[in-house]
């Protein structure tokens, strides 16, 4: 190789070195930056179900905020935050495996639905609404059918739930090579990073389980709440236990005694959610005596486009079926 050739080669290698280096520089500095996020505005208590990592704010009839997976205190209170100005308390906890709760040997949604009032009791709340997203809306399900007198409203948001072998799937199983990929990027914070870099729109339609096509056409202000609730799984690593617990029972669903609950009930889906979560919600809606189907044919797993008619409509059950606590 010539003088030349070997200039060339170096300055090649010194090149992608320093963008090496550029982007494990900005690799560290952004989850450096989301864990010191999520270390914030939270605290612990110690219940007898175990310690419980929640955020409380707001004045008023108290929604309890059961978040999703990938979740924690922190997206329970993105999701519900709205809601503070229409004069409710949002309690934002983090489940079982999810942040600084811990995973105790029974994960169940029965266990978890059990932790959600020994919160309330430590808290010195009697009843409260509950709502719960995604795949936190099976232990807020169960916090309704075994703790009725606790539970004021429930809500299930594009609620991950039992589906009878007979009803028509609203969206295709995911395949085995996506849901394997997926898992290793759930436990890596650089693979995470990575994603939300590289190939955003297949976070976007994988990970949030909405069309790409329509976060694109929605407003700004729903492409910033979409894009916010995406980057916020990070630190991905902190909520590794509570993902892989999840995927876990949503594999093993059965049954529910839905005509158990007793509470006045709403929920929300959009036909084109990604996790198929449609067929589910409306068969949970024929089940609960009284509940209210809010579906909508577009929006995916982040009901973009509805947020403001889902705000409010959680609103108007919260408070019509809630005083607020006597000072």
């Amino acid at each position: 190789m010539t003088g030349t050739g070997r200039k060339v080669l170096l300055a090649a290698a010194l090149i992608l070195l320093g963008l090496g280096a550029a982007v494990w520089w900005q690799f560290t500095t952004d989850i450096a930056a989301a864990k010191a996020r999520v270390a914030q505005g939270s605290t612990l208590i110690d219940t007898p179900c175990g310690r419980i990592e929640y955020q409380a704010a707001g004045e008023g009839p108290v929604l309890l905020a059961v978040h999703g997976s990938g979740g924690g205190f922190d997206q329970g209170m993105a999701f519900a935050a709205p809601l503070i100005a229409q004069g409710i308390r949002v309690v934002a906890m983090s489940r079982f495996g999810y942040l600084r709760t811990p995973m105790p040997p029974d994960g169940s949604a029965e266990a978890q639905a059990d932790a959600f009032v020994c919160l309330l009791d430590g808290l010195g709340i009697d009843r409260a609404a509950v709502m719960g997203g995604s795949a936190g809306a099976l232990s807020a399900l169960q916090m309704a059918i075994r703790h009725p007198e606790r539970v004021s409203a429930l809500i299930l948001l594009v609620p991950l739930g039992y589906r009878p072998p007979g009803a028509a799937p609203s969206a295709p199983p995911m395949t085995a090579w996506v849901e394997a990929a997926m898992m290793r990027v759930i436990g890596s914070d650089v693979l995470f990073w990575a994603g939300l870099h590289v190939a955003r729109d297949r976070m976007i339609a994988t990970v949030v389980a909405t069309p790409p096509a329509v976060v694109v056409a929605a407003s700004p202000a729903e492409r910033a709440r979409v894009n916010a609730m995406l980057d916020a799984i990070l630190p991905v690593s902190a909520r590794a236990a509570g993902l892989r617990a999840d995927t876990a029972a949503g594999k093993a669903m059965a049954p529910a005694e839905l005509t158990c609950v007793t509470a006045p009930t709403l929920i929300v889906s959009a036909r084109d959610d990604g996790f198929g979560t449609y067929a589910s919600a409306e068969y949970m809606a024929g089940q609960i005596r009284g509940a209210r189907f809010l579906g909508f044919q577009t929006g995916g797993h982040a009901w973009v486009g509805h947020n403001d008619a889902v705000m409010a409509a959680i609103a108007g059950l919260v408070l019509s079926t809630q005083a607020a606590p006597t000072p």
